[in-house]
């Protein structure tokens, strides 16, 4: 069952021909495991590709520069949820007690509503990618909210998944709650219209030693992202570091 059959695009790969057949081994290994659904789930390394795990370990580097920032963390472009539950769950690791460490999400969950001139289109950049099954939303939030009451201050509700065109609900969003401080925003929209919008609406909430991630910052291929933020940030004051898990990845931290 493929992406494109369920959700009307293929995601892009710059994998070989053979590195695709070899990772069709994996899906039907996975496909065929012999373990028990409990036990699975405390052994996906198994089945865990090296540059998944590195994506793992790059939100974990993104967590451990906050963790003398104070405010909350947001993502902008969701997509399937996985980093907001790595967030919930590096909180409950790294600071369990740290109530107003929030995370908020922000997504569509219908893929993308619109293309400007200033983004390259591809087989994933074009309206409607990046689309999730009908009512993730509600499936995410039941996910996340499973992880939270498995960790300290279970009673506390600290997450929250806005949906919508982010060109609305992000400015909408940060207009509503003034006095929010964030630590991290993590970016992973490619475009440049929603990526200018959420950066805009971002930038009275940052304070020095915030970190930006912008996913797909410097990339030639997605140059939406990196037009938004210096036109957004001509002027302000920050230094940039390397990740080193994913080393085309940037960390943007504001002085």
């Amino acid at each position: 069952m493929s992406s494109e059959q369920d959700f009307g695009y293929k995601m892009e790969t710059k994998a070989t021909e053979q590195q695709i057949a070899h990772r069709e081994l994996l899906y039907r290994l996975f496909r065929d495991r012999p373990i028990p659904d409990d036990q699975l789930l405390i052994c996906l390394g198994l089945f865990m590709r090296s540059s998944a795990l590195a994506k793992i370990l790059f939100v974990n580097e993104a967590y451990q520069l906050i963790l003398d920032q104070p405010g909350i963390i947001v993502e902008f472009g969701t997509w399937w949820g996985q980093n907001l539950v790595l967030f919930e769950n590096l909180r409950a690791i790294y600071e369990p007690f740290n109530q107003s460490r929030r995370v908020v999400g922000f997504d569509t969950f219908e893929g993308y509503p619109a293309i400007s001139e200033k983004d390259r289109p591809s087989d994933t950049i074009k309206i409607g990618g990046y689309k999730v099954a009908a009512n993730y939303r509600e499936y995410l939030e039941s996910l996340i909210d499973y992880h939270e009451k498995n960790n300290v201050l279970a009673a506390i509700k600290k997450h929250e998944v806005v949906q919508g065109d982010v060109t609305k609900t992000a400015p909408a969003y940060f207009s509503k709650n003034e006095d929010v401080v964030i630590a991290l925003a993590y970016f992973d929209m490619a475009l440049y219209e929603p990526s200018k919008a959420a950066l805009e609406a971002i930038k009275p909430h940052l304070v020095p030693g915030s970190v930006l991630m912008l996913d797909e910052f410097n990339n030639r291929d997605y140059p939406g992202e990196t037009r938004a933020f210096k036109e957004t940030f001509k002027g302000v004051s920050y230094r940039v570091k390397k990740s080193r898990f994913m080393t085309d990845r940037t960390f943007i931290i504001v002085d």
